[in-house]
Formats: C-alpha cells, structure tokens, sequence
C-alpha cells in the first residue's frame, strides 16, 4: 500500500515590506512521503517570497512538467517558474523559456546548486536568481512545524523573520547566480 502524503496548515501573516505585500494567507500544503521537511519550508517560504496574484503550488514531486511554485496570469499562462532544492538544468531551461521569469529557492549549499548548473544549457541563466537560507535557520524552523502552524512572516531589507508556533528566526536571504 502506497503512503499517503501528510497534509500540513499553515495560517500565514505575510508582512514583505521590500515589495509592499501585506496579505494573510490560508495554505494548506501536502508533504509528499518522499519529500523532506526542509524542501516543504522551503516551498513554503518561496510561495511567500514571491506571493503576488496567479500563485500556486505545483503539482508536487511527481509532476515533471510544472515547478514546486508558479504564477500563472489571467489568461493561465505560466509568467514565473519557481524552483526549489536543486533542479536539474534541463528542467530550469524549459522554465525560464516558458514563463520569461525563473528563480531557483534552496535549503542547500548554494555552492553546490550552482556547480551541477555550471556549464548547462539555461536559457536567460543570468537572469535566474538562486536564494539561499542560512543552514541553521532552516534546522531551527522544521523543528518548529507541526501539523497546524500559526506563522508571522516579514521581509526587509532582505532579511527574513519569522515566528513560527511562538518560535522566532531570522536569515539573510542571499542571493546568488548561475553566471
């Protein structure tokens, strides 16, 4: 019998002073048995970190042919590919040739995401940011999630806070490119 994947609440308080959004947001998000918790925070603070109107998750680790978050226009074309972790190039080429906008969010070593991307074919690959969360930070937040989460999230200056379950972090959140 296959596992099922573990549904996750999170009622988000999202505060991204660097972009001017303001918005509490619902979000139920599934943890595919194969997926780890610090691929699901980080699906989770991508999701935040480029909140604008068309946003969704994709369709999850099994689906090869959408990325863990994207936007989507009016009309349901893809205007921005998210990736998370470390994607392979092939599937951050097709994604930055299909909406025009791509990021990449990792809870890895960000030396290490851009090492395999070295020297493959990327479409537009230096117009692709990669974000990196400190290590630690990362850690401290999945010890902290549980199966309903209350979460205060703020972004300033490129810095992100946040409170989760009465626990409070904080990360720089860096940015790096494939170029």
């Amino acid at each position: 019998m296959a596992i099922s994947a573990t549904l996750h609440n999170f009622v988000v308080q999202l505060s991204d002073i660097d972009r001017g959004v303001y918005e509490e947001l619902d979000l139920r998000v599934a943890r595919h048995p194969s997926e780890t918790d610090e691929f699901m925070l980080t699906r989770l603070l991508a999701y935040c970190l480029e909140y604008e109107e068309g946003i969704a998750f994709g369709g999850g680790v099994s689906t090869t042919d959408e990325p863990a978050v994207l936007v989507r226009d009016l009309s349901t074309q893809v205007t921005a590919w998210i990736e998370v972790g470390a994607p392979d190039a092939e599937r951050l080429h097709r994604g930055s040739k299909l909406a025009g906008r791509a990021a990449v969010y990792t809870h890895r070593d960000p030396v290490k995401v851009l090492a395999q991307l070295v020297g493959k074919k990327v479409h537009r690959a230096q117009a692709i940011p990669v974000f990196s969360f400190d290590r630690d930070f990362i850690e401290a937040a999945v010890e902290a999630i549980d199966r309903r989460n209350d979460i205060n999230l703020s972004i300033t200056e490129r810095v992100l806070y946040l409170e989760i379950n009465g626990t409070a972090l904080s990360t720089p959140i860096e940015e790096h490119r494939l170029v």
